[in-house]
């Protein structure tokens, strides 16, 4: 599959489209995403090898299904409601992938059927800025699945985008606060909440102040993904991020579990 045509989406909307289709005013919006975060991943995979992927937040396998093309085996999970449809569960039969629906993500437990050691690759992408309960229970969960060497892929939003909401100093100055919108959250479905955006130090700290097991492989600021037909003010936007990485509006992190000595040893308390 040529991951950099149009006709490449086509053939990818064709596999769902077999199995009953698929939201593709989700799917195509994000494909460019998904495309440049397999190919970041990729580019620094060790002999080319493939493994076991277990996908967080695998919605309509949209991205598992990218990593089934490219030979990995993957273990997607998502909310019942999703993984219970039936057009999902045709297309995971049609591919073997192992479908673990999980209701409650901060206790994780239906993780607990996967084996110890046994997962090379978590993805959690645009996952980690949705998350509004303390982790730490999660991640012991996906410690554990993981094999020495695994690594997690993380993207998300950076806090620092030029177009994000760091910037908003007039809505500030007006008395209308900051972070979300009552707007963003009244008149916007759950999964587009962004109730903690992260900058690239503060998303390497998060994940190595889990455990000293992890160590960060790659963190890089990255420019938007969509390069179609853009204004004047996006084109100007996507110049300044060119020359300032900084103020680039998306975030690829990697972080490997180089060993497995000292377990999750970050404690919530009150």
């Amino acid at each position: 599959m040529n991951s950099n045509t149009d006709e490449s989406l086509t053939a990818f909307e064709a596999l769902f489209a077999a199995h009953g289709g698929t939201p593709l005013e989700y799917l195509r919006p994000h494909y460019p995403r998904f495309l440049a975060t397999r190919r970041e991943f990729l580019s620094s995979l060790e002999n080319g090898r493939r493994g076991r992927v277990l996908d967080i937040g695998a919605h309509w396998l949209h991205q598992s299904m990218l990593y089934v093309t490219e030979g990995f085996e993957v273990v997607a999970v998502d909310m019942p409601t999703t993984l219970e449809l039936d057009n999902v569960r045709s297309l995971a039969a049609a591919h073997s992938i192992e479908l673990v629906a999980e209701p409650d993500l901060e206790r994780a437990q239906s993780l607990r059927r996967i084996p110890d050691d046994s997962i090379d690759v978590v993805l959690f992408t645009e996952i980690i800025e949705h998350i509004t309960f303390n982790p730490v229970a999660m991640w012991r969960e996906v410690y554990r699945v993981m094999k020495p060497g695994a690594r997690i892929v993380v993207t998300t939003p950076n806090a620092y985008a030029l177009r994000g909401r760091a910037w908003q100093w007039l809505r500030f100055l007006r008395g209308r606060g900051s972070g979300l919108s009552v707007k963003g959250i009244l008149g916007t479905r759950t999964y587009g909440h962004h109730w903690k955006e992260f900058s690239r130090s503060e998303l390497v700290d998060y994940f190595l102040s889990l455990t000293p097991d992890f160590v960060c492989r790659k963190a890089l600021l990255q420019r938007d993904f969509v390069h179609g037909p853009a204004g004047v003010r996006t084109l100007v936007a996507r110049a300044i991020e060119t020359l300032v990485p900084l103020l680039r509006p998306n975030l690829h992190v990697e972080i490997e579990l180089r060993s497995k000595h000292h377990g999750i040893t970050a404690e919530p308390s009150w």
